[in-house]
């Protein structure tokens, strides 16, 4: 068998050169947009990570306790906690002081090198409680642990339901009791779970812990399914906490939990030791080498990359920073050229990589008509590119990794003739059947049935991330404002009110900007449809966590397309 290293003596043919002028006006503007823009997200997630703010803190640190963000630092090894979910709640439930992060830290993180899943209640945030969206945060956070068969680490600190909105947090299939099923799922598919509860945890949350491999509870802690309180008045009993649900009565008489430790420093000690003993299990078929840094500069995305529709960007030179080595092997580089397809290998991982291309490219049809087609956007032949490229990538098993800038699948006679709509649907059905792990970058605008073929978040991405710059929708702010005044102003004009030229134009900013703050990427991650907001200069690390992350699981299903449109 021929060396796998042999491949590095012949010429590299598929090296990604740069055409970039860095001294260029427009490049130089691009890195001052950029740097704003992350650094407003580096502010706000600052500002998120204080939690329930400094007075709760003290109450924290005043009952010999914790921050949950404090119990990550010593859980976890030395850097390697990769927040999730940050965003989560952002600028929601305001009338009841905010929830930041949602009350509840999520990430992936390293034990004694062994990656885990870490899920912690952050008790500075309403106690803890859980709003509607710290049950999804939760349940998205097991999601991603029972895709790729994460081992999870729970830190219980928590006062249970939110009352106020009870409603929204108890009763559907992504609510509260979702997250105890997941605790049984997991189990049985053999994915290890530790939960350590470090506070309270009262009510239904309290099957959380139990539910898990393994429990571990602090001094002063309380594990109950109703507290002292609720005991008297449903029963008339008088009782402590401490004796109806604390440390020692579970460890020496209820025999609930496993571990009896004094404080939170020997807790997470003992966590750690557990961790260190684990077996190994089967590895998972991607395939990977020693990584390699890119040629290129990653600072340089900065100015390359372009928001502005009339000056587009070359998504090599973006792939160019990104990929190991520079190397990109494009797949039918002269054919449906508003997506780019090709093989490389990120943090040495193999890869293949579906991407808008940004640039206008000239094409030739079946008929021998020349056009212009334009960047950002699906037409036919670039649909069926990736769809069969894809199911090529899901035959030899590897992993697709989509970056979104794209407009939607082109429109018009000459469109509808050449078939798009079947070809769209090739595409649809490749993505929705994929075996391997998908992992999605947003770039930029992801829009209409766009973001659905490059895998936006109904087709089951392993991991959603979106730069500053990312915006999604069905439409475009400037196309949805104007077709939404369009139809409010026949409809007053129906009524018999016509509008004057500067009412349109009010009318038209109001829509635009309540739409524009929707299509923001920090609304989205509010409601946990990206995982997180990356700047984009760590792009690579963050798909190499992904993809060290999906390695865990080596269980790939057979790959089916069903009835795929001729």
């Amino acid at each position: 068998m021929a060396d796998r290293t042999e491949s590095s003596t012949l010429p590299a043919s598929n090296v990604l050169t740069s055409r970039v002028d860095a001294t260029s006006a427009r490049f130089e503007a691009n890195m001052r947009f950029m740097a704003d823009l992350v650094s407003q997200i580096h502010n706000e997630e600052e500002k998120i990570r204080e939690g329930g703010g400094p007075k709760a803190i003290e109450r924290q640190h005043a009952q010999g306790r914790l921050t949950a963000r404090e119990r990550i630092n010593l859980l976890a090894d030395p850097g390697s906690f990769f927040e999730l979910g940050s965003y989560a709640a952002y600028g929601m439930y305001e009338e009841w002081g905010g929830a930041p992060a949602a009350g509840v830290i999520t990430g992936l993180a390293r034990i004694h090198t062994r990656l885990v899943m870490i899920i912690a209640n952050d008790a500075t945030v309403k106690a803890g409680a859980f709003f509607p969206m710290t049950s999804k945060k939760v349940i998205r956070a097991q999601n991603i642990a029972i895709e790729n068969r994460i081992p999870t680490i729970y830190l219980v600190d928590s006062a249970g339901v939110f009352l106020p909105l009870q409603e929204d947090v108890f009763p559907d299939t992504d609510d509260f009791g979702r997250v105890f099923r997941n605790n049984a799922v997991m189990s049985a598919m053999g994915i290890s779970q530790i939960a350590a509860i470090m506070g309270m945890c009262v009510a239904g949350g309290g099957y959380l812990p139990v539910m898990c491999d393994n429990v571990l509870m602090t001094d002063g802690s309380g594990l109950f399914l109703a507290g002292p309180a609720l005991v008297q008045a449903a029963i008339g009993q008088k009782v402590s906490a401490e004796e109806l649900g604390g440390a020692t009565m579970h460890s020496a008489i209820s025999g609930t939990i496993d571990f009896h430790e004094p404080n939170d420093e020997a807790c997470i000690a003992r966590i750690r030791s557990m961790v260190e003993k684990w077996g190994y299990r089967r590895q998972s078929p991607w395939d990977r080498k020693k990584p390699e840094n890119p040629t290129l500069a990653a600072e340089e995305i900065y100015g390359i990359y372009d928001s502005s529709p009339g000056r587009p960007y070359d998504m090599k030179e973006i792939l160019a920073r990104i990929v190991d080595g520079s190397r990109f092997d494009e797949y039918k580089a002269e054919y449906g050229k508003t997506v780019l397809c090709g093989y490389a290998r990120i943090g040495g991982f193999a890869v293949g990589i579906v991407a808008n291309q940004k640039l206008h490219a000239h094409q030739t049809d079946h008929e021998g008509h020349k056009r212009i087609e334009f960047g950002g956007v699906i037409y036919t032949e670039s649909a069926e590119k990736a769809a069969r490229f894809i199911m090529d990538c899901n035959q030899n098993l590897i992993p697709l990794i989509f970056f979104h800038d794209v407009n939607g699948f082109m429109v018009g006679r000459d469109a509808e003739w050449s078939g798009i709509i079947k070809a769209g649907a090739k595409m649809v059905n490749a993505v929705s059947n994929s075996v391997v792990p998908k992992i999605t970058v947003i770039v930029g605008g992801s829009f209409g049935a766009g973001h659905y073929a490059m895998c936006g978040k109904a087709y089951d991405p392993r991991f959603m991330f979106a730069w500053p710059t990312a915006r999604y929708a069905v439409m475009s702010g400037d196309s949805a404002a104007g077709t939404l005044v369009e139809i409010k102003i026949k409809q007053l004009e129906r009524s018999g009110k016509k509008l004057s030229d500067e009412e349109k134009k009010e009318l038209y900013e109001s829509v635009k900007r309540t739409y524009d703050e929707q299509t923001d990427p920090r609304y989205g991650a509010a409601r946990l449809w990206i995982d997180k907001i990356i700047d984009p200069i760590e792009t690579r690390e963050a798909i190499t966590q992904a993809l060290e992350a999906a390695a865990l699981n080596p269980d790939v299903a057979e790959f089916k397309v069903g009835v795929l449109q001729t």
